[in-house]
């Protein structure tokens, strides 16, 4: 079979908005090749990425790849990507170069070859992500792994918002804590979540394509008892009491989300926001805390920032 390969020269900023757009369109499979990979320094039991090939990158920016099975409604399906994209800079999202080329590819060639890429990688102190089709054997007893499939949703599980986020959890979590993921994407934190000791998961995701993929995860990594997946708009009508909520999304979002969060996290809940740029960090830092947050953290990965915060325990009703 013949697949269309889109490619988007963008920039890091714009990766997460734009694999979101991508797979609402039906797209199977995305692949960030960012140049900043060819000179990052990583410890090689880590086994994360070997053999880079420097033709493979741009000279600035960063590629995006997705692909799209070859059908009548392939013009169509790639101007509307293309239009979506576009959109993104209403919210102040750069977009940089924003070229779209499509190209064809071998399905043979592609689903084998970009899997070499692709080694367990240990993420924070305890947990260890590795692909399916990798054997693994944990170093130490309390050594946490979660499997995923990367063709699933919305990448490896290891982009530096989702590492973020799985550190802060595992900082954070207690012992059957009620979690609420909103923007679940593959379920990744959910399931870190879920391993680490939550007792009661709730992934939100409006995208049913992430929904469907967070449930196939969640069941990979034997944890389906634990997390409820569903559709829903970020918090709106969620009635659950929660001792912390995660959200790996744009800061925009993140600012439209603080008063919901706040509203179902229990007294002292925490919150963690991941997935913002550093022009907005003092935006989402400031109505954090004028919804009457406390900031915990403030933590800085690559180009990424991510904060944790805290309910302050003499808000009425908690």
């Amino acid at each position: 079979m013949i697949w269309s390969e889109i490619c988007i020269q963008t920039t890091n900023e714009a990766i997460d908005p734009i694999s979101n757009i991508l797979h609402e369109h039906g797209t199977n499979g995305i692949a960030i090749e960012d140049p900043a990979d060819l000179s990052k320094e990583r410890e090689t039991f880590f086994g994360e990425v070997y053999d880079l090939d420097p033709a493979d990158y741009p000279a600035d920016g960063v590629y995006i790849k997705a692909y799209l099975s070859e059908n009548t409604y392939l013009d169509k399906t790639v101007d509307a990507i293309k239009r979506a994209i576009n959109q993104l800079q209403q919210y102040g999202i750069d977009l940089g170069r924003n070229q779209v080329t499509i190209s064809d590819i071998n399905e043979e060639d592609w689903a084998t070859a970009w899997k070499k890429y692709y080694k367990p990688v240990k993420i924070s102190d305890k947990i260890t992500i590795i692909p399916t089709w990798e054997s693994y054997q944990p170093t130490s007893g309390d050594e946490v792994i979660i499997e995923l499939d990367p063709g699933m949703a919305f990448g490896t599980g290891t982009h530096a918002t989702t590492v973020q986020s799985i550190q802060a959890i595992e900082q954070y979590i207690r012992k059957q804590d009620v979690v609420l993921d909103v923007g679940c994407g593959s379920g990744v934190l959910s399931i870190a979540a879920g391993l680490l000791g939550a007792g009661d998961v709730h992934a939100f995701d409006l995208d049913d394509v992430a929904v469907k993929s967070t449930k196939i995860n969640a069941e990979l990594n034997q944890i389906n008892n634990k997390i409820t997946a569903s559709q829903n708009h970020l918090l709106h009508d969620v009635a659950l009491r929660a001792d912390m909520v995660v959200a790996n999304i744009l800061a925009d979002i993140i600012v439209r989300l603080a008063g919901d969060a706040w509203n179902v996290l229990k007294s002292d809940g925490i919150f963690i926001a991941s997935g913002i740029i550093k022009d907005k960090q003092q935006l989402v830092q400031d109505t954090l805390q004028d919804t009457g947050f406390r900031i915990l953290e403030v933590n800085k990965m690559e180009d990424w920032i991510s904060i944790v915060a805290k309910k302050t325990p003499n808000e009425s009703g908690a």
